[in-house]
């Protein structure tokens, strides 16, 4: 029942809220299933609720994937970092999808887990087990559930702010100092709706702490760290103080920032060494889901990423002269 410090609220906010696990994505696709009902009617999404009204919702009529059918198992390489019967945690390669969606619907990390036997939990259709994401050109740790409970659980702390997340990335240019946060919240970009963008009022807070690791002459070297977890937060937060993420071809990663002759040669030698956006999850810190012990996760910078890093070392090294 809507009670009076929800009154107002959105459906599909409400909804999202009501049951960890289920993405607002999801709950829309439920909704337009018949899966939400308001007071035994059906509402649309963006129906305001008032005190007192009952909401249903039926996860089990969340539609499959095209075909119909869950995802399935395929023989694929996955680095599984740790693994009990409640969660399995991995180091996801860079340029794999997390799960199965439109342009995707196979070869997936959901795939690739099924492939392994791990079986996942049965809350969100298509995406079984996936408690949170890394973009398909992220790589590093992330954590899928076994069981619901464990997917409730690791969803709520996830929503609490109770994930740990720590990253690293390589940036264009030298950032201002030394450690920066940036506060700015984010929503749909208003012309590119596949993108996102910082907003001066009506987005969603967004926080992350940056510190530079090291600087070379047209690159920085850093460790983020996050609670909030929206969507290309990183990149999209690293762009709007200048310093966009080498590769990104999304939000100015790939901005030509040097003159003629050798020194633009060196850069963009260095920059075809990164084909996506240099980003890696490397920490992941967070309280079982059943046993309540806190668990941290490391993995090593991804290949491509060390490659540049060893590169650009080597060119500071040398003393050439860039612009």
């Amino acid at each position: 029942m809507v009670g009076e410090d929800r009154a107002g609220e959105r459906l599909d906010r409400f909804c999202t809220s009501s049951i960890p696990g289920l993405s607002r994505t999801q709950v829309q696709a439920l909704n337009a299933a018949g899966g939400v009902l308001v007071d035994a009617r059906a509402r649309p999404d963006s129906y305001s609720l008032t005190t007192g009204e009952t909401v249903a919702i039926d996860p089990a009529l969340l539609p499959k994937s095209r075909t119909g059918a869950a995802p399935a198992p395929q023989l694929l390489p996955v680095a599984v970092v740790y693994e009990d019967d409640a969660m399995v945690v991995v180091n996801k390669a860079p340029g794999v999808v997390v799960h199965p969606a439109h342009g995707n619907w196979d070869g997936t990390l959901v795939n690739a887990l099924l492939g392994r036997g791990v079986t996942l939990s049965s809350i969100g259709g298509d995406r079984p087990g996936v408690v949170h994401r890394l973009d398909k050109d992220t790589s590093g740790v992330m954590v899928l559930a076994k069981t619901d409970a464990a997917h409730r659980a690791l969803s709520a702390a996830i929503k609490a702010h109770e994930f740990e997340k720590t990253y690293h990335a390589i940036v264009l240019g030298n950032v201002r100092a030394r450690s920066i946060a940036v506060d700015a919240p984010i929503a749909r970009h208003a012309v590119h709706r596949q993108r996102m963008a910082t907003v001066a009022s009506g987005g969603r807070p967004a926080h992350t702490e940056v510190f530079v690791v090291d600087t070379y002459y047209h690159f920085d070297y850093i460790r983020v760290t996050t609670k909030t977890g929206r969507t290309h937060q990183i990149r999209v937060h690293m762009a709007h103080v200048g310093n966009p993420l080498l590769g990104d071809l999304v939000y100015g990663g790939r901005k030509q920032r040097v003159g003629r002759g050798a020194t633009r040669a060196t850069f963009e030698r260095i920059a075809r060494l990164m084909t996506r956006h240099a980003l890696h999850a490397s920490r992941l810190s967070f309280a079982h889901p059943e046993t309540g012990v806190q668990m941290t996760f490391s993995t090593a910078l991804a290949p491509d990423m060390r490659l540049v890093l060893e590169t650009v070392y080597r060119e500071d090294r040398a003393k050439e002269v860039w612009v």
